[in-house]
């Protein structure tokens, strides 16, 4: 039988060594919701007060990622955002949204910028849907969250480590006020 080749010079099912020229593979495997959680602590009352103001959001976002295998890699994107109406808290809903991605080929130095930048920013547009979803069920207008810098939120992380002398955690976050 003959061996025909697989377009980057190797015969098919022959592993070429990693190196130079080699093409770098990454993709999204699969996107889950892991955890999600909408509390609603004060219903009914809470719909039965008249307020001028808008309630207050406070928004976290966490990106945290982990090695699965030599080429897969899970990151969840957790969102936690908690309104308060006054004094009282309107609704506090959490979402753990992860993604499962490969990476072939990718230089060691461009690794943890794809998995805190690249793939947290594919994973925001579905987590802030279910988010949306989530507290329009709940009774409440749509919380829309504004679109994230990734790339700033990963340097402002950077900068953090290399003023308190940390290494190298694959894991940002931030915090937001709404109005």
């Amino acid at each position: 039988m003959a061996e025909t080749e697989n377009g980057n010079g190797a015969a098919a099912g022959e592993q070429q060594p990693v190196g130079e020229g080699q093409q770098i593979q990454v993709g999204v495997i699969a996107q889950y919701t892991k955890d999600l959680s909408f509390e609603n602590p004060n219903a009914p009352g809470v719909f039965q007060k008249q307020t001028e103001s808008k309630p207050q959001i406070d928004v976290n976002v966490n990106v945290n990622a982990r090695k699965m295998n030599e080429e897969a890699f899970e990151v969840d994107l957790k969102i936690t955002a908690n309104a308060k109406q006054g004094e009282d808290t309107a609704f506090v809903v959490e979402l753990v949204y992860s993604g499962l991605f490969g990476a072939r080929n990718l230089p060691e130095e461009s690794l943890q910028p794809f998995l805190l930048i690249e793939c947290p920013r594919i994973l925001f547009p579905f987590a802030r849907r279910i988010i949306a979803d989530a507290t329009r069920d709940g009774g409440y207008a749509p919380l829309l969250l504004e679109p994230i810098d990734f790339a700033a939120l990963y340097r402002q992380h950077l900068s953090q480590q290399q003023s308190q002398g940390q290494k190298d955690e694959a894991s940002v976050s931030t915090q937001e006020t709404v109005n």
